[in-house]
Formats: C-alpha cells, sequence, structure tokens
C-alpha cells in the first residue's frame, strides 16, 4: 500500500484511544492522549480523533479544531502525524486533504508538528510538499531527551558530572523528596511553587482551572504523578511527570528560590525516572522543553537557566522540525498569517486570560 487515506476514528477505537496512539511507529505523544483532548475542549478547541492508513501501518492522531469566524476551521495536529519515516508526512496531509474536501469541512489551513528530528533533508522534503514553516508552539520542539533503558548504576553514571554530583549530594545529605498524593492542596501547592518560575521568566502561566484540570485528567487514566521536595515541612520543589507508553515527560516544574538544599530539584527528577522506569517500564524520559541546541549558551534565552538544569542530565539536545502549516485555502490563510491569527491571539488573551493554543 503505497498512498494513505484518512478517516475519523471509531466508536470503538475512540474508547481505546490511548492505546492505539502508543502503538503509533514513534510511540505516540501524550499530547496526542485522551486526556489532553478533553482538557482542550473546555478551553476553545474541538478534539477530531483522526487515523490514517498506508505503507502496511496504521496511524492514530488527535487534531484539534478551532473555529475563526470569517475565516472558517483552523486545525492543529498537535505533535502530529506520527509516522514511521519523514517522506510520509506528505502522504498524511494528501490524504488530510482530501478527507477535509471529501467531508466538506471550512478548513483554511492545518498546522502540523511531527515528532521528527530537524535536519536540512527534511526541511527541503516538507517545503517540497508546500509546507509554510511557521513559529513553533511547543515548549519541547527542542528538549533534552535521556534515555532510560540502562540500569541505575549505568544511568547515574550517564549523567554530566553535575547533574550525577547532585543526585549524589542531595541523597547524602538526606533531602526529602517524596511521591505525593493528587490532592486539592497539593495541587494547589504545585501552582503556587510554579509561580516562582512565572516571577523569573516571561512566560505567562494558564489558570489554575486548566492545570486542575490537566493534572487530574491523567491521574484518574493512571498516568500522572506529583513529586515534591521539602525543607522544615514546607514543600521547595514540585514536578509533575506523566508515563505515556514507553515515554516519561517532566510535564510541569516549579521551585521557591534561594532554598538552603543543594541538588533537590535534581533529586525530584531523579526519583520521578526511576519510579516511571520501576513502575511503567518508561525507555525515555522527555525534560520538556530547553533552547534550541545553538542557543545553549546563549544567557539571553529566556529558557538558558532551564536549559542549564535539563543538560545535566542528558547532554545534547533534540531540535524537532517544530511547526508547519498545510495551506489549503490561500486568500483566507493570508489573511489569517497577516493579521487574522494576531487579532485573534489578543481577542482571546483579553477574553480569557489565556493562551490561544
Amino acid at each position: 500500500m503505497r498512498d494513505f487515506s484518512a478517516r475519523l476514528a471509531t466508536a470503538d477505537e475512540m474508547e481505546k484511544w490511548d492505546s492505539h496512539v502508543q502503538s503509533n511507529p514513534c510511540g505516540g505523544n501524550v499530547l496526542q492522549s485522551a486526556s489532553y483532548a478533553e482538557v482542550k475542549s473546555h478551553h476553545g478547541w474541538n478534539p477530531i480523533h483522526l487515523v490514517f492508513t498506508g505503507h502496511g501501518y496504521t496511524t492514530y492522531n488527535l487534531a484539534i479544531e478551532k473555529k475563526v469566524p470569517g475565516l472558517g476551521s483552523l486545525w492543529y495536529l498537535i505533535k502530529g502525524p506520527d509516522v514511521a519515516d519523514p517522506s510520509h508526512v506528505a502522504e498524511v496531509l494528501d490524504a488530510l486533504r482530501l478527507f477535509i474536501k471529501e467531508s466538506k469541512r471550512n478548513v483554511f489551513a492545518v498546522k502540523v508538528e511531527p515528532d521528527i528530528v530537524d535536519s536540512p533533508e527534511v526541511r527541503a522534503q516538507f517545503e517540497g510538499a508546500g509546507l509554510v514553516k511557521t513559529f513553533n508552539l511547543q515548549p519541547n520542539d527542542s528538549t533534552a531527551l535521556l534515555d532510560t533503558t540502562p540500569d541505575t548504576e549505568q544511568l547515574l553514571k550517564n549523567l554530566s558530572s553535575r547533574g550525577r554530583n547532585a543526585v549524589r549530594r542531595a541523597i547524602r545529605e538526606g533531602a526529602d523528596v517524596r511521591r505525593v498524593e493528587p490532592t486539592e492542596e497539593n495541587m494547589r501547592v504545585m501552582y503556587r511553587l510554579m509561580s516562582h518560575i512565572e516571577d523569573r521568566s516571561s512566560a505567562r502561566m494558564r489558570s489554575y482551572e486548566y492545570y486542575h484540570r490537566f493534572w487530574s485528567n491523567f491521574v484518574a487514566a493512571g498516568q500522572g504523578r506529583f513529586y515534591f521536595a521539602f525543607e522544615e515541612g514546607e514543600p521547595t520543589v514540585g514536578a509533575f511527570v506523566i508515563a505515556y507508553g514507553k515515554k516519561g515527560t517532566y510535564k510541569d516544574g516549579g521551585s521557591k528560590p534561594r532554598r538552603n538544599q543543594y541538588g533537590d530539584s535534581h533529586l525530584v527528577q531523579w526519583t520521578a525516572i526511576n519510579e516511571l522506569k520501576e513502575d511503567f517500564g518508561i525507555e525515555q524520559y522527555d525534560f520538556c522543553g530547553t533552547p534550541p541546541s545553538d542557543q545553549l549558551k546563549n544567557k539571553e534565552h529566556p529558557h538558558h537557566g532551564l536549559g542549564l538544569f535539563k543538560t545535566s542530565f542528558s547532554k545534547t539536545v533534540t531540535d524537532f522540525v517544530g511547526c508547519y502549516d498545510l495551506v489549503l485555502d490561500p486568500v483566507r490563510y493570508k489573511i489569517w498569517n497577516t493579521i487574522g491569527e494576531r487579532v485573534a491571539r489578543q481577542i482571546y488573551w483579553r477574553r480569557h486570560q489565556q493562551p490561544f493554543y
């Protein structure tokens, strides 16, 4: 089978959505999950569950749709499509284009961001397929990835000397790091710890309600966990991590400044990684966002500090291709690209105090 076909997922496939996504060629992505789709459905997006078949395999991908007054619908194939080969992206999108046309959906553009490592060859393929490079939306389009398949002793040796020494010192000094229950109180503590990070960056946090729904969904699915470090009984470092298939993800984190315990944030990550490995068999851990590999030494980059911390675990940064636009209606897309998107984002922020995407 050479060309791909596209269709909507059946009711049975929807019921088992996560297991299907995790069977994709790249193992799926947490942002393609049923839990994430449900979160976005409460924040201005309509989830669409798509199934593509070709080249002897089937791939399950979440698209989220937002209606734009006067222009129609914008689709966002978040962290997709998940394909076995970069050359298959164009074929999947040809099938999607035909599906949209035949089902008479008023879509003017589709954003795509497959987890494919960036390279000149891949960029040439995408541009040859008519895709338009746009700004990246997800923090882990450049990220630190840790291979978690080695045993614990070897895994610790694989960290950089800075990360390894921080973990060992925190253990030696008896740092209090624990997995904590997903209670309302702990979620509010987590949110407060995250707000300290916002104080030191240009980031805009989403509402507590957004995070509460996000965390609750993944906890209920048996995929999400909280880890805290404590000083004198008070939480000072927090992390929310997710196990999705064979991948672990450091989704959210926060900490109080001017702490006394050296290495506490490293030990939080080290504890989470080893417990996710033991309980779920994860083979990779995504630290979820660093500066691009060519910007790691740029102290002016807004994520410079986070990059230093995360690369103390994984010494290299992986740059994915990021976000591209599949243009379905050139006229409406031009309006969107020149003024529509900027206005839509501003209006959405003023109305909801939340990011558009």
